[in-house]
């Protein structure tokens, strides 16, 4: 089990999914879209990613 919190709520979370399904045909591939929005919602690609 993880030690770590989370900070995130179900529904930031859906939405941050979502952005990267809106967005990620401006961007040249699902990971920098990922990163872009982690970025702007204050958490890492990695985190996002999962």
């Amino acid at each position: 089990m993880s030690k770590t919190t989370n900070r995130f709520s179900p529904e930031v979370r859906a939405r941050a999914v979502r952005l990267v399904f809106d967005y990620e045909k401006e961007h040249p591939s699902r990971w920098a879209a990922v990163s872009s929005i982690a970025a702007k919602i204050g958490c890492t690609a990695q985190t996002l990613n999962e």
